[in-house]
């Protein structure tokens, strides 16, 4: 069977409209019944990478969150919650406080699920990873309904609907799970097993604003006015690529989904629903990576060309916080401050920019992703 994908045209984030949007697109999947019943408890999660103003296009909008919640609500679907563990160190509350979604989520009375803690699960059919540690909210629910945000990424050139699921791994595994998988190749290949054990019910991308350029965090907003829904995250990815002139083979988490049996993405098995000519919503601009990636029997070149990128730190924009270097989840850290200057003034030493050891580096872009002053690009050595 095809997979079917409701594209809903969206240009505001304005309360009423979203709503609206979200509601056409679930009725053409076929209505809530058809994901979720009454009496199981489902957990919304949304993208909530870091403590970003909802302006900026780094988080889940709390208008298409508090349009998904609405639907469900007023179709008889009450036990909800919601959670993410974000790439920054903290507070899930306070990361979806600065993000806006705890206020809308408190308005409809939905409680946050516990991401402290977490528990290991075994999975015998993962190909490339067969143990996760995932956060006890996921588990104490009986479904999940993933929220993402149409976005870049260093690594996997985008990010929807499956890198999304990966904030269901317990927040201090992340930066192993990065370390046991370094390259876009392999990472994704571990995302597609956790696609495959989670088995979201519905993924609901926000692509009324997108982000464009140094993804996924360090990037500029972009209008690309839709709201994309499938039960299959490969296709709805596919979708996303579609929209933005951009080859879904390139992409590793795409391109691996139906080998792994997670989905499809081919035109000739996705259905379309909601517009009837994508090309109107098309943005060949969208600024993005759109070199050659190079996968399967040809990942080796693949991953020598990803040797050729190397993270650079903006000195004229580093106010030396030290996130990239808390980000780095190498033992042995690949970036640290090195050099102490002394103030003409004072004569107190202040420390520098921190230092790249790229014979370290395994370029996973995690301090490229944390950096919250958009200080750090990925360049191409010469």
């Amino acid at each position: 069977m095809k997979s079917k994908v409701a594209v809903i045209p969206c240009e505001v984030y304005e309360e009423h409209r979203v709503y609206e949007a979200v509601k056409k697109g679930i009725s053409l999947l076929g209505g809530w019944e058809s994901f979720v019943k009454p009496e199981e408890k489902i957990l919304l999660k949304p993208n909530l990478l870091n403590r970003a103003d909802v302006q900026k296009a780094v988080t889940t909008h709390p208008a298409v969150f508090g349009a998904v919640a609405r639907n469900l609500l007023e179709n008889g679907f009450s036990l909800l919650s919601y959670g993410d563990s974000p790439g920054y160190p903290g507070s899930v509350e306070k990361t979806a406080k600065i993000c806006g979604i705890k206020e809308i989520a408190d308005r409809m009375q939905i409680p946050l699920a516990d991401f402290t803690q977490s528990r290991t699960v075994d999975f015998v059919r993962g190909k490339t990873s067969r143990k996760y540690e995932i956060c006890r909210g996921i588990l104490d629910s009986d479904g999940i309904i993933s929220i993402c945000k149409m976005k870049t990424h260093q690594l996997e050139r985008i990010t929807g609907g499956v890198k999304n699921m990966f904030g269901c791994v317990y927040g201090m595994n992340k930066g192993a799970t990065h370390v046991k998988y370094p390259d876009a190749e392999s990472f994704a290949q571990m995302l597609i097993d956790l696609n495959l054990l989670l088995k979201a019910r519905l993924h609901i991308m926000d692509g009324v604003v997108a982000m464009e350029g140094n993804g996924p965090a360090s990037g500029n907003p972009v209008k690309m006015n839709v709201i994309l829904l499938s039960a299959d995250p490969v296709a709805l990815d596919a979708t996303f690529c579609r929209l933005i002139d951009l080859d879904p083979a390139d992409i590793p988490t795409v391109y691996y989904g139906p080998i792994y049996g997670l989905g499809h993405w081919k035109k000739e098995d996705i259905e379309i629903v909601g517009v009837e000519n994508l090309e109107k919503y098309r943005n060949p601009n969208f600024d993005v990576s759109r070199e050659k990636k190079y996968l399967g029997k040809w990942a080796l070149i693949g991953r020598l060309a990803a040797a050729a990128k190397k993270p650079v730190i903006l000195k004229n924009k580093c106010i030396r916080c030290g996130a990239c270097v808390n980000a780095c989840p190498l033992e042995e850290k690949a970036l640290s401050f090195r050099k102490m200057k002394e103030s003409a003034a004072s004569g107190n030493a202040k420390r520098g920019v921190p230092v790249y050891d790229y014979r370290k580096c395994i370029r996973c872009y995690c301090c490229q992703e944390m950096c919250p002053e958009q200080a750090i690009v990925v360049k191409r050595k010469l």
